[in-house]
């Protein structure tokens, strides 16, 4: 099974736009729920808009907890580390094949930063409104530094993100 993350906002009442394009990724993302376990940080925001349009459709969703919260009810594993934001986000993206960033704010950034520094393949979801977007100004290149650990790929089309992380995903497993 391929272990696809995403990175979005927690906030309670998430922008419009990207509650848009958070559904329509969820919904493509389930044509592969065979294929596929859906990890995420099982908080609120596009974490549990992500998760109930996955869940739905008979995806598995595993939630990575922080300290010791319930999360969502959209979580079908919870898994609650007893950690901070920060480390539970570490323990969520080394588990990870791929990174999607759907939208967010610092929280977001730094789980797409972490994705970067640990290699991760990483694809990022544009025009949502959240500051995550201008992300792609500091990648100009495709890489957020001069190391160039893993490249990173942009789009504001939910299937297309869809579909890279596929891809990213399977060439990380073999």
């Amino acid at each position: 099974m391929l272990q696809i993350a995403i990175a979005g906002s927690s906030d309670k009442n998430p922008l419009p736009k990207a509650v848009k394009k958070a559904k329509e990724f969820a919904r493509e993302l389930a044509k592969y729920k065979n294929e596929i376990i859906l990890l995420t940080g099982g908080r609120e925001g596009i974490m549990k808009i992500v998760s109930e349009e996955f869940s739905k459709e008979g995806g598995i969703v595993v939630g990575i907890l922080p300290e010791r919260q319930e999360g969502n009810e959209f979580n079908t594993i919870r898994i609650k580390t007893g950690m901070d934001f920060a480390e539970r986000s570490a323990i969520m993206i080394n588990s990870a094949d791929v990174l999607v960033v759907l939208g967010g704010g610092i929280g977001t950034m730094v789980e797409a930063l972490m994705a970067y520094d640990y290699g991760i393949p990483l694809v990022i979801l544009t025009e949502t409104g959240y500051r995550s977007d201008k992300l792609e100004f500091l990648a100009e290149d495709g890489y957020f530094d001069h190391k160039k650990l893993v490249r990173i790929y942009f789009t504001e089309d939910p299937k297309e993100a869809v579909n890279l992380a596929l891809k990213l995903a399977k060439n990380r497993k073999s």
